[in-house]
């Protein structure tokens, strides 16, 4: 006989190796996916991912967008801005 190992063909270290490339593998996928993540456009329908604008700012870009009436943009800009 001229085999080495526990006559699964590879021996431990094939396994282990085996092991650490699966494991290598899911880091690198894991690396991409959070790349993506932090790359791609924010959404900015995202309340949390509005940190930059003021308030009036995203009440105007939702009364542009067609979310909101006209009405509920002037009470809402009442309520925001009490003194002008």
């Amino acid at each position: 006989m001229m085999g080495y190992g526990a006559g699964l063909g590879f021996g431990l270290g094939g396994w282990l190796g085996m092991i650490g490339f699966v494991l290598l593998v899911i880091g690198v996928v894991a690396l991409i996916a959070w790349l993506i993540a932090r790359v791609a456009p924010a959404d900015q329908t995202t309340p949390a991912r509005t940190s930059g604008q003021d308030a009036v700012e995203v009440l105007r870009l939702r009364f542009a967008r067609g979310e909101i009436t006209a009405d509920e943009y002037l009470a809402a800009k009442q309520t925001l801005e009490p003194d002008r």
